[in-house]
């Protein structure tokens, strides 16, 4: 998977240490077995080991004779993590440290079959596995809490990464290939083929993530960070399968390699393992894969590129986007990192910040640049600050700003409690308690590890903390001399303009019109006739049933039959049903609240998503938004509105419509929490429409970025919103009908009568008669919690409404909903295609639902993958069921008509029952990977308080999933997927297909 970073990275570097921090109280059984500084173990000499109080957690640095290194992480948690990484640092942009992924994981000596990886999702309980391509790192991590399957997984993935099959035929099908359009048919064209090509191809779709590349290309144009490591699509022709085993033999290596482990799982048998299975083949070799530091510029640089048209612009006007980058410091300075972090937060995270006042305010443009604030995943650090969507004219305008604003920081500085707010965040990160803490601590730690940065210092954040709050009393203009240094002062600063060009699509098409025809003029016939033979030899490799009985997996038997209950208890406060859950939160107070949204005026409903967006930005009781902000930063992790829609879990006509309240805090600010969401309950300040219409443009730009990279789940959900009620809704809030309504609004010049939506809505649901509430916190901190709550709901209004039948509170009906079928095609400026095929399926309860969700899991790994990713070029594809609906999907598909074939194929498949009863215990595994998946103690509980699914219910859905047979499959498949009543939508580039039908409804975004 490639990773290229885009978005508001408010990018402190501290917060992929503690953002989702899994927190435990101990690692005391861990760190008894841990081996002394000094100790040779397995070819390793321990250098380091280091208690981190922060994180409850000990670290271990090793060497190994043959140069690589390995961080271990002992901490009491049971997800344990296993990764390995090399620096690779291509220097042309043909892809190769990305298709190598690719290739890595499609075989190796002790695992010659095509594509482990991907089978071993479907023989193992992984609660994740995957692989990284970032610009200068490539990484395979995974993690599981099954000792038996971490042996399993370290075995497969030492050998994929050390000793790759690396075939020339997976080379094709994976990086790229010349093919006929139809592999059966030599009389159709011959194009370009490959699932890392048309994967780029889909990632240069998205104009955000095409102005990110190019900004870090052009920022630090001499070395790695000049090309693109995952691949331009006009280049990835050019790589040769010769060059890319010279390019895994130079930088696949020990000497080259960073091995890192996490969890309560013992070190010296990870370091066994790694000796027998793979390093003990291996001697020390001299490497030179570092990036040299960037020669700094004597002036600044400027560029513009160009873009696709927006079809969700509001204002095709006002299409612009500028970013002015800086080069900054080394990120091995592990301290100077933790200031410029800091400080890259303190100027544009949050309403008081300088940029967000002085841009984002200005009305100029929507919201930030595709790139902003503080970077540091390249060997030096950038800072970026910009705006999109302005007018080209404006350009200069927001130069003069980004420089005025500067000179006012340098003058001015930060006031204290803007300081004091990120402190706390620092604090309260270090004992929130989310999902997968392992995983992103080693993933947060790699870049500066990967350029011979100290991990360990990286790890003690409480020591860069105090560092810096030594640097701020030694010199309390400290940050405003950084910001003179590192900005006012910095020569290497570059501006980036993009602009739409309506002739983009047009050129690049004639760009790889032409290197498709530079590289054809170069066959003779037979090479051409040999190209149908190549690609009808691939198919029917592609088509061969492999013996898979060589990958290693785990039984049925392995998986618990009982459920771990998660004790509950509810409370009834004046009405409202409070439910307490103790857990071990590390002195954290987590709390919910859903409050129904089913009496709300049909006219109101799409404005919801706006409302929630809002709620806790405009201001409330004595605060404006920019006290509120700041409170809610010293006092809180944030405060959380979303739209909570969700099935019955029995009856599929019933479903949830509510909004979901969310906020954690420190046990000593519980208080201080509750008082804040009184404030915004009661008292909200809709008067601003000022404030509102920014709201407005943030909010729009930030869902219409959003929309390349996740543009299957859209057709998905316009797809379900045909045949269920629910998924209607959903289209309604989060669906391509909510892009729409939010374009429209940004093109509003008044925006009185939203402000009246929008008080209307928290009218009408800011009640305690349609709530109910949930709190997680520690034994201790329960009683007050709870009490806190209390006094939270006696200060809320009563409905003006109340209605007396408490089932009607959360769930209702849309009598006048009618389920259709449909074919829909959205034009999107895209050069691959999203599509989606829904039929009706059965709520969660139902005896059904269970042999669906194995029958999805089962088609995806026997049939779609192979079919869509594998002969189809397609990124990804497959089925997924869910309640009420089963659906297929393809995403990033240079296909449309025989993607949709192979949907009708798949059922016919399913239909036939063609599947052995070890896939289908495969699929059972792959399932319980994620049912069973850890839970954080801030979230136990939460299936019964979002959907009333209580233990008993879920453990006899996991009796029932255990229990599927064969013919349960074949049945559900006859039943539910042969169905006439479906829904087909595609989003993607204009094509005959749908053009040319009747059968087809083309949507055009004018």
């Amino acid at each position: 998977m490639l990773g290229i970073k885009v978005g508001r990275s408010f990018a402190n570097r501290l917060r992929q240490i503690w953002r989702c921090g899994h927190r435990l109280t101990s690692t005391g059984i861990a760190v008894r077995h841990l081996p002394s500084p000094g100790k040779q173990i397995y070819g390793y000499t321990v250098e380091s080991v280091i208690p981190v109080p922060e994180f409850s957690l000990t670290a271990v640095l090793l060497h190994h004779r043959t140069g690589a290194q390995h961080l271990h992480i002992a901490r009491d948690d049971s997800d344990n993590v296993f990764g390995v990484a090399f620096r690779t640092t291509p220097l042309d942009s043909t892809g190769v440290p990305h298709i190598l992924e690719h290739l890595t994981l499609c075989g190796s000596e002790k695992f010659p079959v095509r594509d482990p990886f991907f089978k071993m999702y479907a023989r193992s309980l992984a609660t994740f596995m995957n692989a990284f391509t970032a610009s200068d790192w490539t990484m395979y991590p995974f993690s599981t809490q099954n000792l038996l399957d971490y042996e399993n997984l370290m075995s497969i993935y030492l050998d994929a990464v050390f000793s790759p099959r690396l075939r020339k035929q997976d080379f094709s099908q994976e990086g790229w290939r010349l093919e006929h359009e139809n592999p059966e048919d030599s009389s159709t064209p011959i194009i370009f083929k490959g699932v890392v090509f048309n994967e780029m191809k889909g990632a240069f779709s998205n104009a955000q993530q095409l102005f990110a590349e190019k900004n870090q290309n052009l920022i630090l144009p001499s070395h790695t960070y000049g090309v693109v490591s995952g691949g331009d699509p006009l280049h990835i022709p050019d790589l040769t399968w010769e060059n890319l085993r010279a390019f895994h033999k130079k930088y696949y290596h020990p000497s080259n390699s960073r091995f890192y482990t996490y969890g309560n799982f013992p070190l010296e048998h990870h370091l066994e393992l790694i000796e027998e299975q793979a390093l003990k083949k291996f001697s020390s070799i001299p490497v030179d894969t570092s990036v040299p530091k960037e020669q700094r510029w004597s002036s600044p640089r400027e560029a513009h590129i160009t873009c696709q048209l927006d079809p969700l612009s509001p204002d095709p006007e006002k299409s612009t986007t500028v970013a002015v980058s800086y080069l900054l410091s080394d990120i091995t300075d592990v301290l100077e990192a933790c200031a410029l972090s800091i400080l890259g937060t303190l100027l544009v995270d949050g309403e008081k910040s300088p940029f967000y006042q002085e841009l984002l305010e200005s009305g100029i443009g929507a919201d930030y640049a595709p790139v902003v604030g503080y970077n540091g995943y390249t060997r030096e650090s950038t800072f970026a600050i910009g705006l999109q969507r302005i007018h080209r004219n404006d350009v200069e305008k927001v130069k003069n700003i980004i420089e005025a604003t500067f000179s006012k920081v340098i003058e001015n500085g930060f006031d204290s409690k803007q300081i004091e707010a990120i402190l706390h965040k620092i604090e309260l990160g270090q004992k929130h308690q989310s999902a997968k803490f392992g995983l992103n601590l080693g993933i947060g730690l790699l870049p500066c590890w990967t350029h011979d940065g100290d991990p360990l210092l990286s790890i003690q954040v409480n020591r860069q903390v105090e560092w810096f709050k030594d640097q701020l009393k030694k010199n309390p203009k400290y940050l405003q001399e950084m910001v003179r240094k590192y900005f006012k002062e910095n020569s290497h600063k570059l501006t980036l303009v993009m602009s739409p060009d309506e002739q983009f699509d047009k050129i690049y098409q004639e760009k790889e019109d032409a290197k498709l025809n530079e590289m054809l003029g170069k066959l003779s016939d037979k090479e051409k006739k040999n190209l149908f033979d190549l690609g009808k030899e691939l198919a029917e490799v592609q088509s061969l049933k492999e013996d898979v009985s060589c990958l290693p997996t785990l039984r049925i038997e392995d998986i618990d039959r009982q459920l771990e209950p998660v004790k509950t208890t509810d409370i009834n406060s004046n009405g409202t049903s409070v439910q307490l859950c103790i857990q071990p939160t590390n002195g954290v107070t987590y709390f919910r609240a859903i409050s129904s949204i089913a009496s709300l005026p049909q006219h109101l409903k799409p404005y919801v998503p706006l409302f929630c967006s809002v709620a806790t930005k405009l201001g409330a009781g004595s605060r404006n938004y920019k006290d509120l902000s700041e409170e809610i930063d010293l006092k809180t992790g944030g405060l959380s509105v979303s739209a909570h829609l969700a099935e019955h879990h029995q009856r599929k006509d019933l479903f949830e419509q509510s909004i979901l309240f969310s906020s954690y805090c420190l046990d000593r600010n519980t208080s201080d929490m509750f008082d804040l969401w009184s404030d915004i309950f009661n008292r909200v300040l809709f008067s601003d429409t000022n404030r509102l219409r920014t709201l407005v443009m943030i909010t729009a730009a930030e869902i219409s970025g959003s929309l390349a990279d996740t543009a299957h789940r859209y057709a998905m959900s316009y797809s379900g919103a045909m045949l269920s009620p629910c998924s209607a809704l959903k289209e309604e809030m989060f669906g391509i009908a909510q892009l729409i309504l939010m374009k429209k609004l940004a093109e509003m010049s008044e925006f009185d009568l939203i402000m009246t939506y929008l008080k209307d809505i928290a009218d009408r649901i800011l009640t305690r008669d349609v709530m109910r509430c949930s709190i997680n916190a520690m034994p201790e901190s329960i009683d007050s919690a709870a009490a806190a709550t209390e006094k939270f709901l006696q200060s809320l209004n009563h409905s003006s409404s109340p209605t007396s039948d408490d089932s009607l509170k959360f769930f209702g009906k849309d009598d006048e909903y009618q389920s259709k079928t449909g074919r829909v095609h959205f034009e999107f400026p895209f050069q691959v295609q999203y599509i989606a095929k829904s039929l009706p399926a059965v709520p969660f309860s139902h005896p059904d639902y269970a042999s669906l969700q194995i029958l999805a899991k089962l088609m995806t790994t026997q049939f779609l993958h192979r079919e869509i990713r594998e002969k189809g070029g397609a990124y990804g594809g497959g089925a997924v069921s869910s309640s009420n609906l089963f659906n297929f999907f393809s995403y990033r598909d240079p296909n449309l008509q025989r993607t949709l074939d192979t949907f009708n194929e798949g059922s016919n498949w399913a239909v036939s029952g063609d599947v052995s009863q070890q896939e289908i215990s495969e699929a059972k595994l792959s399932v319980f990977a994620q049912v069973d998946s850890p839970v954080p103690p801030g979230s136990k509980g939460m299936r019964k308080f979002l959907y009333g699914i209580n233990d008993e219910t879920y453990s006899t859905y996991r009796h029932q999933l255990l229990d599927v047979t064969k013919c349960d499959l074949v049945r559900v498949a006859e039943k539910y997927l042969k169905s006439d009543t479906n829904a087909v939508t595609v989003l993607g580039p204009s094509n005959s297909v749908t053009g040319n039908s009747p059968q087809w409804t083309v949507k055009r975004q004018d």
